[in-house]
């Protein structure tokens, strides 16, 4: 899709507007976590609080002070252009299926099925988030970057930690937990810093 092509239909609002929901999504989804959750079901509480954490990541990144496509075309792939190739469209469909979907509805298997089917969210939030530390030497800022230090991580790892130290789940459950979550960001890498860039080089070849 080209980045003057005109956005229609619900679709086109989504990619437009999805992220100004996630300050409201964070905040609402905590308090109803804490108010029913956190006494009931600790570690199932923790496998949801995965998901308002990275909604938060992703009001950083997106909104306040937002920034990041752009910082993610110019600076890691050499675009010269803000918005493109990652476009609003493209921001919809990474984000949208990881953390608005797959993130909640793990914890609704996890609660109903085994919390081990909900920790791979741990490891993506904690994977993920060092990939915004890992910028920080060579660029600096970042959007995520504070989010991902001070939530993400700490939290990732207090989560992981707790399971660990209660043998919540099983060793084989974590492994996998860790692979997913691997290979989701290790997907992402792939198409961002693969696939975009060589559209980008080709541009200005």
């Amino acid at each position: 899709m080209g980045i003057h092509t005109k956005r229609t239909g619900l679709i086109g609002w989504l990619a437009d507007h999805w992220p100004k929901a996630t300050l409201f999504l964070a905040i609402y989804t905590f308090v109803l976590l804490y108010l029913y959750l956190y006494e009931d079901n600790f570690l199932l509480f923790l496998i949801w609080l995965q998901t308002p954490v990275y909604w938060l990541h992703q009001f950083e990144e997106y909104i306040y002070p937002g920034g990041f496509a752009e910082f993610f075309n110019r600076n890691l792939l050499g675009s010269s252009r803000d918005d493109w190739p990652v476009t609003k469209m493209f921001s919809l469909w990474i984000n949208i299926p990881i953390i608005f979907i797959a993130f909640p509805l793990s914890a609704i298997l996890a609660g109903k099925y085994g919390l081990g089917l909900g920790i791979w969210t741990a490891y993506f939030s904690i994977v993920n988030a060092l990939s915004h530390v890992g910028m920080f030497p060579k660029f600096g800022y970042n959007p995520g970057f504070v989010v991902s230090l001070l939530l993400n991580i700490p939290i990732g790892i207090y989560t992981i930690y707790t399971f660990l130290n209660l043998s919540a789940i099983t060793p084989t459950a974590h492994i996998i937990g860790a692979v997913i979550a691997l290979l989701v960001q290790g997907g992402i890498m792939v198409w961002g810093l693969g696939v975009l860039r060589k559209r980008v080089q080709k541009e200005k070849a």
